[in-house]
């Protein structure tokens, strides 16, 4: 037998090779994919994959596709799950996924494996990508099959058999890193009352050790995408990583949830997303310009449903390909740029300016003008509030 296993080199997929090989006395392929995790190495964790067992182990550079396809969607869908959570982990599942089918189908392989517990989301995004791209492969997920109870069971079984994790008992945190986020789950988090540690955060400086003089930005967008920062032009992935560096030292991008997984239970996590919230923030502005009111509020209404898509794992759906289609037809016209105050935590918005703009100063002004005969206003309050005075009128009869 041969199963291709998502690796990180995490706990769990680090354990997962001995394991399947083990209990599947099968051959297992590696398969790491580059979506811009922490990790400075993924040659060494591809070399860990090797020394632990895997028979062969891939490393597939897909930064430039996962921002390009999967987070600059998300921006112009203006898609956050519950108005907290950036949708890091849930955007960079399926493109793991895919690249692991692509190498299924390249190996014949006979399975697929992911380290993603029978408690989270993560187990769902997987698989359902998996059978949406190859419905007939075979999908073990050892969490839900092996007697390993906890995280202190997984590094026990990592310590007996001498694999080295990036975990220890004292700090069982659980994370995931890409070019998006970084999460944190576990720990002294699962109590509520406690506030994250200061030393656990990578990509942020609390807001209090931020500069104490404000940093000001420009971010311009082409069609929903951002193209230049201060009015120099980077590729997708610089964009990110510079207003990762940017909104992160000004204190910028931490958000500490208590959301619905959609497995039923709640769960809390804490989030780094810094270029999250200085893209989504200028890219909303834009589309304030841009978009007409009823196209505005109609896709207020989707970007709600299109997050809670992409939270669920169903990236590969009819119903998201179908609002996709409606999403890049209301991004048409939102170019121009935005102007951001960033200090001690907080993204305030200085200016924004769009070729494509909606407003009219001429006619929004409060000083005289000769386009809108205010007269008119009375016919048109009569009118829409007819069913309101017929109302009245009736039911006091």
């Amino acid at each position: 037998m041969k199963i291709v296993l998502a690796y990180s080199g995490g706990l769990d997929t680090s354990i997962m090779i001995k394991w399947l090989k083990e209990n599947y006395n099968a051959e297992v392929i590696a398969a790491i994919v580059d979506v811009g995790q922490t990790d400075d190495n993924l040659s060494k964790v591809k070399q860990k994959a090797i020394k632990t067992g895997a028979s062969k182990a891939y490393l597939i550079d897909a930064r430039k596709e996962f921002v390009e396809k999967y987070i600059f969607q998300a921006i112009k869908a203006n898609a956050i799950y519950e108005g907290k959570y950036y949708l890091g982990t849930s955007l960079a599942r399926p493109i793991i996924a895919e690249k692991i089918i692509g190498i299924a189908k390249k190996e014949k392989a006979d399975a697929v494996a992911h380290g993603a517990t029978g408690k989270g989301n993560d187990q769902v995004r997987f698989e359902l990508t998996f059978k949406a791209l190859m419905p007939s492969i075979k999908i073990i997920a050892p969490w839900r099959e092996w007697e390993m109870k906890s995280r202190q069971e997984e590094i026990e079984y990592a310590e007996k058999h001498g694999i080295p994790v990036p975990v220890s008992k004292a700090k069982p945190y659980s994370s995931d890193a890409n070019i998006w986020h970084i999460s944190y789950e576990g720990g002294i988090l699962e109590n509520l009352e406690n506030a994250p540690d200061e030393s656990m955060f990578q990509m942020t400086v609390s807001p209090e050790k931020a500069p104490n003089k404000p940093t000001i930005i420009d971010i311009y967008f082409e069609k929903g995408i951002p193209v230049k920062i201060n009015g120099k032009k980077y590729s997708s992935v610089e964009i990110v990583e510079k207003l990762n560096e940017i909104g992160g030292k000004n204190g910028i991008g931490r958000s500490d949830v208590v959301e619905n997984r959609l497995v039923g239970m709640k769960s809390r996590g804490v989030y780094e997303s810094p270029a999250a919230v200085l893209l989504y923030t200028a890219h909303r502005e834009i589309e304030a310009l841009a978009l007409d009111r009823e196209t505005a509020h109609f896709k207020e209404i989707l970007s709600q449903k299109y997050a809670e898509i992409v939270y669920y794992g169903l990236w590969e759906s009819q119903l998201k390909k179908s609002i996709d289609g409606f999403i890049n037809e209301t991004q048409k016209n939102v170019t121009g740029l935005v102007k951001l105050k960033l200090y001690k935590g907080n993204c305030i918005i200085m200016g924004r300016v769009s070729p494509k703009s909606l407003y009219w100063e001429k006619l929004s002004t409060f000083e005289e003008e000769d386009i809108y005969n205010q007269k008119d206003a009375e016919g048109f309050i009569n009118l829409f509030g007819l069913p309101l005075k017929v109302e009245a009128i009736l039911r006091r009869k």
